[in-house]
């Protein structure tokens, strides 16, 4: 048992100094004879709620109506909240926002500054149509684990609001 042990160490750690730059994004599992499967962090319903109570108390705070969208790594929603006064069209935008960070593992705004920019051909990129300040992609340990969107207000107010939002999760 112990050689088996030895051995699987030995395995991790070989990997391990072959990708050094990884060492800090990945965990692994032993799935069996010395094989390692990586894992990754993912958000939880009770992560959600934090997220979602934290972000529409920033909200609440400021006098903003909004919408919080909240999606997992590919897109996929898990939480939609419309604050009380706040437009309907708030409600397809915020998703769309939450989405566009989440698969491009980056703030919506950045897709946004590259139109403004004068890249136009990038509105043809498939699948994204949040392209707004107001996404925010969660990152631990250097993996996009989802996404906040938050429309109704100005952009920068509701880049903000999905700030708040994740700072309830990951403080730092």
């Amino acid at each position: 048992m112990t050689a088996d042990l030895n051995a699987i160490a030995r395995n991790c750690m070989t990997w391990l100094d072959a990708h050094a730059d990884s060492r800090q994004q990945y965990r692994f599992i032993d799935i069996a004879n010395g094989e390692f499967m990586l894992t990754k962090p993912v958000l939880t319903l009770a992560d959600v709620k934090k997220i979602a109570a934290a972000a529409e108390a920033h909200a609440t705070q400021n006098g903003w109506a909004v919408v919080i969208a909240i999606c997992d790594d590919g897109g996929h929603p898990l939480w939609l909240q419309r604050l009380d006064g706040t437009a309907p069209i708030s409600s397809y935008i915020a998703p769309e926002k939450a989405r566009t960070a989440a698969l491009g593992n980056r703030a919506s705004k950045v897709y946004e500054d590259v139109i403004n920019g004068g890249r136009y051909s990038f509105l043809s990129v498939p699948n994204l149509q949040g392209m707004l300040e107001g996404g925010e992609p969660i990152i631990v340990d250097g993996q996009c684990i989802g996404a906040v969107g938050v429309s109704g207000v100005q952009s920068s107010e509701d880049a903000q609001v999905a700030q708040a939002g994740i700072r309830a999760i990951l403080p730092s």
